[in-house]
């Protein structure tokens, strides 16, 4: 069949045209050549598909009803390499994103409204949850990648750091002393903490920080959304610990300060999570490359 198909296509220019000659211009083929693929196609099928005329060729029965047939055909292949087309040039198709609300709103926002502008026609799909979460929609086929809190560990996943972030204690107007001076680790755990949820990635990066140290951390509130842990602190209800860089509006205000430590915390990283050994999308892979690429 597919060593046939360039046969068919002739077949069905010259069908179109009526003629050997005016299909050969158009497939930009000698007539000689045109003539040989059809006597070719005829020997083949055992039929005969022209009736060669004075003034060109006319169908034969059986050549009609081959016709209509390759027409209906081809017509399928020429939808179906348009609709390749389209993905090869993202005018169709989908992205399905794994994120977290935090990275979501701090970091990925800007991408995400970049990429919609210069691919509008793909439909951008962006599922919640914790980095856990995340890594088990991409290894069930429910996302095609993920953006969320490093480390991540995980002999299936492919993860490709591109944004290096820095957690940090903060304080409201109330504690604002606290910031004359480094605070020792030990001094910090005797504060009023805020902290998010336990299942944050987030949280147990710092939180091993502290256990490391023989610090247990104890807040005294512990939320599941970054937003009220800055509001929390803003009107005085403890310490927290939030990430620096999506927290430079309250702090360039004034509504937050910055608590110094004797001993920093160590910098992490917020990354690109994916399937090892399994082509991403074009889609996905042009995403990738934006993020990467800043």
């Amino acid at each position: 069949m597919i060593g046939k198909l360039d046969l068919y296509r002739i077949f069905n220019i010259v069908s179109r045209n009526k003629s050997f000659s005016k299909a050969a211009q158009e497939l930009f083929m000698t007539q000689s050549a045109v003539s040989q693929a059809i006597s070719k196609l005829e020997k083949e099928l055992e039929i005969l598909l022209f009736y060669r005329t004075s003034k060109g060729v006319v169908l034969t029965n059986e050549g009609k009803l081959l016709n209509e047939h390759i027409n209906s055909a081809l017509g399928i292949i020429n939808i179906a390499e348009d609709k390749i087309l389209e993905f090869k040039t993202l005018k169709t198709g989908q992205l399905r994103i794994g994120v977290g609300d935090t990275i979501s709103r701090y970091f990925l926002l800007p991408y995400l409204e970049e990429f919609h502008n210069s691919y509008p026609e793909i439909k951008l799909n962006i599922l919640n949850g914790t980095t856990s979460e995340i890594c088990d929609f991409i290894k069930s086929g429910k996302a095609d990648l993920g953006i969320c809190n490093l480390p991540v560990h995980d002999k299936y996943l492919q993860v490709i750091p591109c944004k290096e972030i820095q957690d940090i204690f903060v304080c409201g107007e109330k504690y604002k002393k606290l910031t004359e001076k480094p605070m020792s680790l030990k001094n910090l755990m005797g504060m009023p903490l805020i902290f998010l949820e336990k299942k944050s990635n987030s949280r147990m990066f710092v939180e091993n920080f502290f256990k490391e140290r023989g610090f247990p951390v104890s807040p005294v509130f512990e939320l599941g959304s970054y937003d009220l842990v800055l509001e929390f602190t803003k009107i005085n209800l403890g310490i927290s610990c939030v990430i620096r860089e999506f927290s430079r509006d309250y702090l360039e205000r004034g509504d937050l300060y910055e608590i110094a430590l004797e001993e920093k915390i160590p910098k992490r990283s917020i990354g690109i999570c994916y399937l090892k050994n399994i082509p991403l999308s074009r889609a996905a892979k042009k995403f990738v490359e934006r993020i990467n690429n800043v």
